[in-house]
């Protein structure tokens, strides 16, 4: 779910403005996984540009003071969400942890770095979501360290089928700062597509593992 409209069409032009978000229906961007996409996310562009960095941490600080008051610890997933983590973490006066993609394979060999009482209850911070793969390592993680997960914030997500699925099945509720839909609504509304890619988008979003093959 989303925070709100408002936030989700702010957020949305935000990322389009300082091209955090690109999209390139005619020349597709390559993922990690293999997949072609018309898009593209580096929502890390955002630590560049003070108002909205700022804009972002305060609707986080909101996720987490509406969706989850009993929190007692702000956790970012690395390293992509560590900064905005940290700076929640500092808007609400909570502690800060942050979560490894795997651990260290020196010294205290950590998986998660920062003081996490043990029984605590967590609040994971995301800068973006996929296939929820990577964010729900995280929050298994936090749980096997015996942390309780309330849920997680994120600034952006494609809501893929299988990315819903996977939390609906972790029992992890997540709510995001934007989404696709919005997303794709102002890109249209600014220009930044025309009609005829808008549906080459849409179409990418029903299968995008064999998209475009």
């Amino acid at each position: 779910m989303v925070l709100n409209a408002d936030t989700a069409d702010k957020t949305a032009e935000f990322l389009l403005q300082i091209k955090a978000i690109k999209l390139q229906p005619e020349q597709p961007f390559t993922w990690a996984s293999g997949w072609k996409s018309p898009i593209y996310c580096d929502n890390r562009m955002s630590l560049s540009y003070p108002a909205i960095r700022n804009y972002l941490r305060s609707a986080m600080a909101t996720v987490v003071e509406e969706h989850y008051p009993s929190a007692d610890v702000i956790a970012g997933v690395a390293t992509g969400a560590i900064a905005l983590g940290a700076l929640v973490a500092e808007q609400l006066g909570l502690p800060f942890v942050y979560v490894r993609g795997k651990a260290k394979d020196h010294g205290r060999q950590n998986l998660i770095e920062g003081h996490l009482p043990e029984g605590a209850n967590v609040v994971v911070i995301e800068d973006l979501v996929s296939t929820g793969m990577s964010s729900l390592q995280a929050v298994d993680a936090l749980r096997a360290a015996g942390s309780r997960v309330l849920g997680m914030g994120a600034i952006f997500t494609y809501g893929f089928n299988v990315s819903e699925e996977a939390f609906e099945k972790a029992n992890c509720q997540l709510v995001t700062l934007s989404d696709y839909e919005h997303l794709i609504d102002k890109a249209v509304e600014g220009g930044y597509v025309d009609k005829s890619q808008e549906r080459t988008l849409a179409q990418w979003r029903v299968d995008p593992s064999n998209w475009n093959k």
